[in-house]
């Protein structure tokens, strides 16, 4: 980072001048702010908060989730028929999400810094209901294919968006209650897709078929959501319009080592996050645990497998569904009310997961309760991803470095993703052998790199502990007051857009 250095000042302190375009975007509003935020105070701002962003992060979340798990929904509805695909090709266009998804993953992480994030992501929203609309005009496999890129394009932008805007209005370790809000829509949409299918299968008319019907109804949620957004998400809370001035400059002031935002993509930034080992082993983690995220799209078939008519498997695909709520709020209660466990707490999930693989592999074809029941099973470890990415967004400090980082590892949960519907290949059904094993050594694999990754954190803190480096420099930055002079007010450290390698002061969440 390039600074001006000022004069030495009073007695063993140096006094350093900041460039603006180098510091955190919250800086101007907080600098020389010195009062510290009473409890009720903060309460009171993070409820308002909580009131204008969660609500539209959690419906946003859960249409995006609804919109990508309707090619299974569709698949049981006519889509599959309607455009002679065969049993490759259908599991190439759940792939197909992921690759628009990975190829313009690290662009979409650039425009969310270099645009106002609301506005960003509302375009995105509104493209993607026109690609999503359009599902129901395609004929055959290669314009699906296309149709599901531009969807996977669009959507890319969501959790990285998602991930930038609860650091910059949650502390650290608010972060993780958040994130468990808006990724438990991902049972609630399933739940929801369920009797959106159930009733787009009664609608009888001709030339448009149920799976049109879905189509059409879920593209036209997501262009209302698209005009919400453009409206009502805020950008940041230095613009926040639900935030009253003196509310802005107390949201910025609590402890959080992690700053705002910062505008200026930063070389250095992106190198430390390219280096940082950190990041390849939550990327690794990413790409396991969503291997068998490719149970989603797989879902209503599996269960039309196991002699359940389409009726049944319509209103079965909900249960999954109520499993990932429960899931997804015990886990990130656990973690948030018990410190330094978020590694405990997820691989605790994997456990029945391991046994739904064991049942649906070692059960009697005949034994519907049980294969339904291991298949349930399975989709326990969804927590261990959620809680990933708000431990990820924890622990990494520096706006550029964080765009890097979540561009690297969303790329990672992109290919686990991709690969994932590969495996269901005609010649390993009915009993999928293959697909479910590869299913069982990720969650094996999955808890190791959790534990991992917390043994690395802990040890870095117990460098910095040991250091004992007492930091004697302030930092100011120039501003100019209502009358026109021009003072130099200091800043605190957070605020100069360091990473979590540079600012020795931050310490690892575990």
């Amino acid at each position: 980072m390039s600074v001006k250095s000022s004069s030495v000042a009073s007695r063993d302190k140096n006094y350093i001048g900041i460039s603006v375009s180098e510091v955190d975007t919250g800086a101007q509003l907080v600098a020389g702010l010195t009062s510290t935020l009473k409890p009720d105070e903060a309460l009171r701002i993070r409820k308002k908060i909580d009131r204008h962003v969660m609500p539209l992060m959690c419906v946003l979340f859960g249409i995006q989730i609804l919109d990508k798990i309707t090619l299974g929904s569709a698949a049981i509805l006519g889509m599959q028929r309607a455009t002679h695909l065969t049993t490759n090709e259908f599991n190439w266009l759940g792939t197909a999400f992921y690759i628009g998804y990975i190829l313009f993953e690290y662009p979409q992480n650039l425009a969310l810094q270099r645009f106002p994030v609301g506005k960003w992501i509302s375009i995105n929203i509104f493209v993607w209901a026109i690609a999503l609309a359009c599902h129901a005009a395609c004929k055959n496999f290669n314009q699906l294919f296309v149709v599901r890129m531009l969807l996977g394009v669009c959507e890319g932008s969501i959790t990285a968006g998602f991930l930038i805007v609860g650091s910059m209005f949650y502390t650290r370790t608010e972060q993780t209650l958040r994130v468990g809000y808006w990724s438990m829509m991902l049972g609630i949409a399933q739940i929801i897709s369920g009797f959106i299918s159930f009733g787009t299968l009664h609608i009888h008319t001709s030339g448009f078929e149920p799976w049109q019907w879905l189509m059409v109804i879920t593209a036209t949620m997501t262009m209302i959501l698209a005009i919400l957004f453009w409206f009502l998400f805020p950008d940041s809370p230095t613009s926040a319009w639900f935030l009253a001035p003196d509310e802005r400059v107390k949201a910025l002031a609590q402890e959080n080592q992690t700053g705002v935002e910062n505008k200026h993509f930063k070389r250095e930034q992106m190198i430390e996050a390219l280096t940082d080992p950190k990041t390849w082993l939550f990327a690794l983690l990413a790409a396991l645990c969503n291997v068998p995220a490719s149970l989603l799209n797989q879902q209503s078939l599996i269960l039309v497998s196991f002699g359940f008519n389409y009726l049944q498997t319509t209103l079965l695909s909900c249960v999954p569904g109520v499993i990932q709520i429960l899931t997804v709020f015990t886990a990130v209660w656990l973690a948030a009310r018990r410190p330094n466990s978020r590694a405990y707490v997820g691989a605790i999930y994997f456990v029945p997961g391991l046994l739904g693989v064991l049942l649906v592999n070692l059960l009697p074809w005949s034994n519907r309760t049980g294969l339904l029941a291991g298949q349930f099973l399975a989709g326990f470890p969804v927590p261990a991803f959620v809680l990933s990415l708000s431990w990820l967004n924890s622990v990494t400090a520096g706006h550029t470095k964080k765009v890097v980082t979540n561009a690297t590892v969303l790329s990672a949960y992109c290919i686990g993703s991709a690969v994932g519907p590969l495996m269901w290949k005609a010649q390993y059904k009915p009993r999928n052998h293959i697909p479910w094993a590869v299913i069982g050594m990720c969650d094996i694999a999955c808890p190791a790199l959790l534990f991992v990754i917390r043994a690395i954190l802990v040890r870095e803190n117990r460098i910095r502990d040991a250091e004992s480096v007492f930091d004697v420099d302030e930092y100011v930055i120039e501003r100019i007051t209502e009358d026109g002079k021009r003072v130099k007010v200091k800043i605190d450290k957070e605020f100069l857009d360091l990473t979590d390698r540079q600012n020795r002061d931050f310490r690892y969440i575990l």
